[in-house]
């Protein structure tokens, strides 16, 4: 069939032929499933409370995934398998050993933000059998609570890893090969579209298919992972029709691993994408441990964060320090861009309407290189930046700068190059004199402005300090940032 959508949901499958583009799989639980369990607090995929697990086919086998029901649109389920907490406890109505630990673990007071906690807790056991602190703290980053100071809740964590039982009794290890074999049943084979009124979304069967699409559909909205499109709908109630969803095309989900770079699809997810970035540019890695939480990441693309051309976004500057380039793909065939110049002014880039992001190439930085990646927020986990710089060095023999890139995110309207600071320090000494002498040209390159995140004076006095860290950790000399009227 090709007018509907069809997913698991916990034992039962799901078949819709009547759906709005729109419509969050929160209420698609709470208020026609009356699966109350899963609990709406912030609606902008920030506060955990609505956290479900989504279980899909990735290189032949089936994983399970955190995310935000509340930003999650069910027209994105097609083909996968979600648990809400109502899953784990047994019939009979023991709880599933996560659930006992957080009673056993005084892990929960108020008990609003606890279904959240327990389905991200899950999610862990599902993937790592004894994990450790940072693993624990890494999987909850993305839960809040007002109420048990969290320390309660990761000794719940480590009960589990302690005290782990065999894994058949749990409802989806032990029907593992049966949800794959439905899955893979399930996967479009062609295109689906399916209306609601005058509402549509497609689903399409292929790439090629994505392409028809946008050239029937121009004024399509195309949605990847929906951490950022999710609140246009949430906070914004904006009406997006006819809506494309791609997350299901395993073409755009592939990473190619080259001798001088590796090449992502732009469906890859940031925890997909991890495990290789951290591997080949470790300090890549260390930025998507800080981008959003765990469900934010399960969810979110690397080719979305890209296109959808934010100033503050987090991928692109990095990405630019790096010269990436962008594969973009239409009916008409395909064209590769410098992702620097995919950003022409706020609001608008080097896409066209027809065009889709296919893939991104990555360069590995040069050896003799120094590459450097600083987000700068009000929290340091699952926050969005206010200031990001990325600098990338390579200085001769002599310790002459042969080659610098500087690239900010939140210092302009969109991420730019700070091409001014990178020509005075070009071809001269890496020493702090000339470091500080440099400062004044980021006059020159930017105009930052003042939201709720930060001041414009902010902005600028930080994007200044920056490059002195930058220095300060690429010179040997002592790390710990100077007061500024003492480097001024």
């Amino acid at each position: 069939m090709n007018d509907s959508i069809r997913f698991i949901l916990n034992s039962e499958e799901i078949s819709l032929s009547s759906l709005r583009p729109t419509e969050t799989l929160l209420d698609f639980l709470r208020l026609k499933r009356h699966l109350t369990g899963t609990k709406e607090g912030c609606a902008e995929g920030d506060c955990g409370a609505c956290t479900v697990l989504v279980g899909r086919l990735i290189d032949g086998g089936l994983r399970y995934e955190s995310v935000n029901a509340c930003i999650r649109f069910v027209g994105s389920l097609h083909g996968t398998h979600v648990v809400t907490v109502e899953h784990l406890a047994a019939k009979d109505g023991t709880l599933h050993p996560v659930q006992q630990a957080m009673v056993d673990c005084h892990g929960s007071q108020c008990g609003f933000c606890t279904p959240g906690f327990v389905m991200s807790l899950y999610g862990l056991w599902l993937a790592t059998e004894k994990p450790d602190r940072a693993e624990i703290e890494k999987a909850l980053q993305g839960n809040l609570c007002r109420c048990t100071g969290y320390e309660p809740i990761v000794r719940a964590a480590e009960q589990i890893s302690r005290t782990r039982p065999s894994a058949l009794f749990d409802p989806l290890e032990k029907n593992r090969s049966d949800i794959i074999a439905r899955l893979w049943a399930m996967r479009p084979k062609e295109t689906i579209t399916v209306s609601s009124g005058e509402d549509r979304l497609i689903i399409p069967g292929s790439m090629t298919d994505l392409s028809r699409i946008l050239a029937d559909e121009p004024d399509a909205t195309i949605v990847a992972g929906s951490t950022d499109v999710g609140l246009w709908v949430t906070k914004q109630m904006r009406r997006l029709n006819p809506v494309v969803f791609i997350n299901h095309l395993l073409d755009l989900q592939m990473i190619i691993q080259g001798d001088k770079g590796f090449t992502i699809g732009s469906g890859v997810t940031y925890s997909q994408a991890f495990a290789t970035m951290a591997a080949k540019i470790p300090t890549l890695g260390n930025l998507i441990n800080r981008i959003g939480g765990e469900q934010v990441r399960n969810m979110g693309t690397i080719g979305g964060n890209i296109a959808n051309g934010s100033p503050i976004g987090d991928s692109p500057p990095p990405l630019i320090a790096l010269g990436a380039t962008v594969k973009l793909r239409s009916a008409s065939g395909t064209r590769t861009v410098a992702l620097e110049d995919y950003f022409i002014t706020y609001g608008k880039q080097d896409r066209a309407k027809t065009e889709f992001i296919e893939s991104i190439f990555v360069p590995y930085p040069p050896a003799e290189s120094q590459f450097a990646v600083y987000k700068i927020t009000k929290r340091r986990d699952e926050d969005i930046t206010a200031v990001l710089g990325a600098f990338r060095l390579t200085l001769d023999e002599t310790g002459n700068v042969t080659d610098i890139t500087i690239a900010y995110g939140g210092m302009a309207g969109i991420p730019k190059r700070a091409r001014t600071v990178e020509a005075e320090l070009l071809g001269k000494p890496w020493t702090e004199a000339n470091i500080n002498a440099a400062r004044a040209a980021f006059d020159t390159d930017f105009q930052p402005l003042t939201d709720w995140r930060a001041t414009a004076e902010y902005r600028q006095l930080t994007a200044k300090n920056l490059l002195i860290r930058f220095y300060l950790e690429t010179s040997g000399a002592p790390q710990e940032l100077k007061r500024f009227e003492e480097v001024a």
